[in-house]
C-alpha cells in the first residue's frame, strides 16, 4: 500500500481499512487461531529444528515437515493453497 492514495486514512496496525469493531474482532480471531492446539505443536517443532534466514519449515497436509526456500514456502497460489 505504499502507493495507496488510502495510505493517509489508515490508520498504524491497520493495513486493510477495517473499523474499529471489525479489528477488534479480526484480532480475537487471529489471536484464537494462534492458541490452537495444531498452531502451538507447530511453533515447537520449528523452534526445536531452528531458523534460518534463507529458508521456511513448511507444513505438509500429511503432517510431515520439510525445508524449503522462503520464497516457494510463501507462494499459497503454487501450492493450491488459495481459490
Amino acid at each position: 500500500m505504499r502507493n495507496s492514495p488510502l495510505k493517509g486514512l489508515v490508520r498504524k496496525g491497520n493495513s486493510q481499512g477495517l473499523d474499529p469493531e471489525a479489528l477488534a474482532n479480526k484480532r480475537a480471531s487471529d489471536l484464537a487461531a494462534a492458541k490452537t492446539k495444531k498452531r502451538k505443536d507447530r511453533k515447537a517443532e520449528n523452534q526445536k529444528e531452528g531458523q534460518r534466514s534463507d529458508s521456511d519449515i513448511h507444513h505438509k497436509s500429511d503432517g510431515t515437515t520439510i525445508r524449503m526456500s522462503t520464497k516457494n514456502n510463501r507462494n499459497v497460489w503454487k501450492h493450491g493453497e488459495r481459490t
